[in-house]
C-alpha cells in the first residue's frame, strides 16, 4: 500500500484537488450558497428594518428608501421614483425592472414582484415587511441577467404606506401603483407580493389557522404559504407548482373567499380591487409570529437560512412563470 500510494501521489493530489474544486464552486441558487443569501438578507433587514420607519417617523422611512435605491443601484438597476403626496408627506414607491420587450412598444405581459418597505407605528417591521423587502432586492439581484419570454417584463416594486392609517386606502402605495398600472391599460398577468418571510418555527401547535380550515393545512409553522382570493386560484395553483418543482422548502397554497381571515391583507388586494391575478406569499404573519407589530419585531427575530431557501426557490418559480431563461 505504501508503495501504491508513493508511486501515485501526483494522481492522488489531483483528484482531491478536483474534488475540492466541485466542492467549492458555487452556482447560483445553489444550496452552497444560501449562507452567503442569509447574510445579504440579514444585512438588508437590519439596515431597513431596525427602527421604526413610515410617515410618523419620516426621516427613518427616508433612510429606508434611500437603502432600497442605493441596493438597486448596486445590483445593476436604475430604480425610478413613484412619487405621491400622503396627508401632505412627499412618499414614494421604488421601481426596477428586467424585460424582454421591443422598443417602442409596451409590454404583452407584466409581473410583479413586491413588498412594502414601511412598519407599523411603534414597530421597528422586521418580519413585517422588512424580511418581504429583502427578498424583493434579493430577487431583483439574482434575476438581474434573466431575459424574460419575448414580450414580458418583470418588474421589482418596494411600496410605502401599506401599514394603517393607509391600509387600503388611495394613498396605500401598492394602491397607487396598481392604479396607474391600470390607467395606462397595462396588462399584468400577475402580482407576487412579499409580506413577512422570515418566521420559522418545529415547535408543536404554533401555526394558528382561520376558522375551518383546521386539519386542512400543517398545526407547525415551518413552512412558506402561497395565499389569494378564489379569483386568483390559477395564479395560487401555478405559483405553488413551480415553487415545489424548484425547491423542497415545505410550501402550501390556499385560495379562499376573501372575507377568510388574513387572506387579503397585504398589497396584493390592490391589483385585486384593479382587476389583476394576485397572491401574497407568506410565513402567515399573525397566525404565527408572536412579535407581528410589536416594539420586539427586531431583526434577531428572523431565520435566514429559512429565508435564503425560500428566495432561492422563489427565483426559480419567478423564472419559471415568466417563461425566462438565463442570461
Amino acid at each position: 500500500m505504501r508503495n501504491f500510494f508513493h508511486s501515485h501521489w501526483k494522481v492522488i493530489v489531483a483528484l482531491i484537488l478536483l474534488i475540492l474544486v466541485a466542492v467549492l464552486t458555487v452556482r447560483p441558487g445553489s444550496a452552497a450558497a444560501a449562507p452567503e443569501l442569509a447574510e445579504r438578507l440579514r444585512a438588508h433587514v437590519g439596515a431597513i428594518a431596525s427602527k421604526e420607519h413610515n410617515t410618523r417617523t419620516p426621516a427613518e422611512l427616508e433612510n429606508a428608501a434611500v437603502y432600497i435605491e442605493e441596493a438597486l443601484v448596486g445590483a445593476g438597476y436604475k430604480p425610478s421614483r413613484q412619487e405621491y403626496l400622503a396627508g401632505g408627506q412627499k412618499v414614494r414607491n421604488i421601481e426596477a425592472s428586467i424585460g424582454n420587450v421591443a422598443p417602442g412598444t409596451r409590454p404583452e405581459r407584466i409581473f410583479i414582484v413586491g413588498a412594502h418597505y414601511d412598519s407599523a407605528q411603534g414597530a421597528p417591521g422586521a418580519n413585517d415587511n422588512g424580511s418581504g423587502t429583502a427578498a424583493v432586492l434579493e430577487l431583483a439581484r439574482l434575476l438581474r441577467k434573466v431575459q424574460p419570454a419575448a414580450g414580458t417584463e418583470v418588474r421589482f416594486v418596494l411600496f410605502v404606506n401599506e401599514e394603517p392609517p393607509w391600509f387600503m386606502g388611495e394613498a396605500m402605495g401598492s394602491m397607487v401603483h396598481a392604479a396607474e398600472m391600470k390607467r395606462q391599460g397595462q396588462h399584468v398577468q400577475a402580482a407576487l407580493v412579499l409580506e413577512t418571510m422570515g418566521y420559522y418555527t418545529d415547535a408543536p401547535e404554533s401555526q394558528q389557522l382561520p376558522p375551518g380550515l383546521e386539519g386542512r393545512y400543517p398545526s407547525t409553522g415551518n413552512f412558506i404559504a402561497f395565499v389569494g382570493t378564489l379569483a386568483s386560484s390559477q395564479l395560487v395553483r401555478e405559483a405553488l407548482a413551480a415553487f415545489r418543482a424548484a425547491s423542497d422548502f415545505p410550501a402550501h397554497g390556499l385560495a379562499a373567499p376573501a372575507h377568510t381571515t388574513g387572506v387579503t391583507l397585504s398589497d396584493h388586494s390592490a391589483y385585486n380591487r384593479h382587476g389583476y391575478p394576485a397572491l401574497m406569499i407568506t410565513d402567515t404573519a399573525f397566525m404565527r409570529y408572536p412579535y407581528y407589530h410589536t416594539a420586539q419585531d427586531t431583526p434577531d427575530k428572523l431565520d435566514y437560512g429559512s429565508m435564503a431557501r425560500v428566495v432561492t426557490g422563489l427565483a426559480k418559480t419567478i423564472t419559471a412563470l415568466a417563461g425566462a431563461a438565463q442570461g
